[in-house]
């Protein structure tokens, strides 16, 4: 289904694929020869989503676009089932496996892999080639690389990386009550969606 939102449409290329079921919203543009499959949800929020050439993105992945955190995937590139991939930028020949998430302004490098329920952390940094492990977490710039049960480690360096900032607009103080009356009114802006194009 193609959904125009806050004034944009998605644009697919003839020579994609786009599956029944799947959701493109807003400023989504899907290169020659991507497949998006059944379930994928591909939204715009306030921010582009990019799908690069020959790119593969598999049921129940959500690929979110946000103002200063575009979504940008390169060519080549696999998002696995029920990956999460939020305002990250992924280069070509990259790896997102299985329930992997990346968060807004995390950079995956040429040919890195974040392998199954793995996690990389907001600003975050993969250097090319680099793997991080079956549900590990990088975290940093360049990335550190923890086991989850390291929560101390991570936090160490997470703290400094600003995850209410980055992701919601706030400051950490500002509580949960405000990032949810911020996201709140945010996400109204969907009751003005029109559907544009539904697959056969």
């Amino acid at each position: 289904m193609l959904v125009r939102h806050r004034g944009r449409e998605p644009f697919v290329s003839p020579a994609a694929t786009v599956a029944p079921g799947a959701i493109l919203s807003g400023d989504v543009v899907v290169e020659a020869g991507a497949r998006i499959m059944h379930g994928a949800v591909l939204t715009a929020e306030d921010g582009e989503v990019r799908i690069g050439a020959e790119t593969v993105v598999l049921e129940h992945a959500v690929i979110r676009g946000r103002s200063g955190h575009p979504a940008v995937i390169g060519s080549h590139v696999m998002i696995g089932p029920h990956a999460h991939v939020n305002g990250a930028s992924i280069a070509d020949d990259a790896f997102i496996a299985t329930g992997a998430s990346v968060f807004p302004g995390a950079v995956v490098g040429e040919g890195a892999e974040v392998r199954i329920n793995a996690v990389v952390h907001v600003n975050t940094v993969l250097a090319p080639g680099l793997v991080v492990p079956i549900g590990w977490v990088a975290v940093g710039s360049p990335a550190q690389l923890f086991s989850p049960d390291r929560h101390d480690e991570i936090w160490a360096v997470q703290r400094t990386l600003d995850f209410p900032g980055t992701v919601y607009g706030v400051a950490r103080e500002d509580g949960t009550a405000e990032i949810l009356r911020r996201q709140s009114a945010f996400y109204a802006a969907h009751d003005d969606d029109v559907i544009v194009d539904e697959a056969d």
